[in-house]
């Protein structure tokens, strides 16, 4: 469903389920991040450097590509500063959130509640989509803060489900450990999150289970736990980490093949996730669809930063344009093929995502998440 509106700011706020024209929502995009009286501190000053007026000169989506991709300033820039002088005095801040640090230090995000129900109405039409139950108790073996998983995952168990139930991760623990030649200790935390994970299954009706591929891995080479998801959770959401297409392929067919299985590919730097396209058949690669046009992704040959042919792999440049927050044209870590958006919409859709070896200057380490 699409939509055109008159007034400038009325189309940064259309209810959620409502498509804006790409285009004409960039264009109030701009005002808002970019007018003195509505942009961030950040943005503002940010501005100044710019060789373009971002309020004249960025009219669509594909001119967000003059941005240049400054997500490694989000080290160390001030959270208030990140915070859209719009929203006035009280803005209805829910949390800062950082990245999960595989690539350095964390980088920081401001989570507004305007983006958060968007983005779980999105997520609650997905799980329909999927064959999701609602009304199920959910748990979730993720990290909690200060990553933002955590919240999205409160989120959809109690909008879509009934309880949410959680066993954290440290994934920067998990990443010092194996970084420092400790894959031992790493293993035993590891056992040490699906031994808690055991008990609540065990003791508690649970129906839908999240959870990184890692940590579900080690989940399948327990026959108990095998029987108790297949006989308890109807759905399975992963996510975190990627997940190789053959091992996805026996996750469906062999260990839980009577259990919806469905992925998201999530980023900080988008406030968010893609969600696995539904109705994929067994042979088709996993594909991931944004919410468009507030974020949208490109597959480009890191080199030319041109988009490489549909059906080829590239890296992953993220933009993410929303009332609350703007981060455009993120070279994201992670590879991944170009595929043809959903019903010729903005952007691209992503398949067999993985990331790249060294970003940024540092090793990836993904650990168990």
């Amino acid at each position: 469903m699409t939509s055109n509106t008159s007034n400038t700011w009325e189309i940064l706020d259309l209810p959620p389920g409502v498509r804006p024209d790409p285009d004409e929502y960039i264009k109030a995009a701009m005002e808002w991040h970019f007018g003195p009286d509505t942009g961030s501190p950040y943005w503002l000053e940010r501005a100044k450097s710019l060789d373009f007026d971002p309020r004249t000169e960025i009219t669509s989506l594909a001119a967000l590509v003059r941005f240049p991709n400054v997500a490694s300033e989000l080290r160390t820039v001030r959270a208030e500063d990140l915070i859209p002088r719009g929203y006035g005095e009280n803005p209805d801040v829910r949390g800062v959130f950082e990245s999960g640090g595989t690539t350095g230090a964390p980088k920081r995000v401001v989570l507004h509640g305007d983006w958060r129900r968007r983005l779980l109405h999105w997520t609650g039409e997905q799980l329909d989509a999927h064959g999701f139950p609602r009304g199920a108790n959910w748990l979730g073996i993720v990290p909690s803060g200060p990553h933002i998983v955590g919240e999205f995952f409160r989120g959809s168990a109690t909008t879509h489900g009934r309880h949410g139930f959680t066993i954290d991760l440290d994934p920067r623990w998990v990443k010092r450990l194996i970084s420092g030649g400790r894959g031992g200790e790493a293993d035993d935390y590891a056992e040490h999150v699906v031994d808690q994970a055991a008990d609540v299954l065990r003791s508690q009706d649970i129906g839908i289970l999240t959870v990184t591929p890692p940590i579900l891995d080690r989940i399948a080479r327990r026959d108990e736990l095998v029987e108790l998801i297949n006989d308890k959770v109807r759905a399975i959401r992963w996510g975190g980490t990627q997940l190789d297409p053959d091992s996805r392929q026996v996750y469906r067919t062999e260990i839980f093949p009577d259990t919806v299985f469905s992925g998201n590919y999530g980023s900080t730097m988008i406030l968010g996730f893609a969600g696995e396209r539904p109705g994929l058949g067994d042979d088709d690669p996993c594909v991931f669809d944004t919410l468009s046009p507030y974020v949208t992704f490109s597959v480009v040959d890191p080199e030319t930063m041109r988009p490489v042919p549909y059906g080829e792999r590239g890296r992953v440049v993220a933009s993410h344009v929303s009332k609350s927050f703007l981060l455009p044209n993120n070279l994201e870590r992670d590879l991944a093929t170009r595929v043809e958006p959903l019903d010729g919409g903005p952007g691209d859709s992503v398949a067999d995502i993985a990331p790249v070896s060294r970003f940024e200057n540092e090793d990836v380490v993904e650990g168990v998440y």
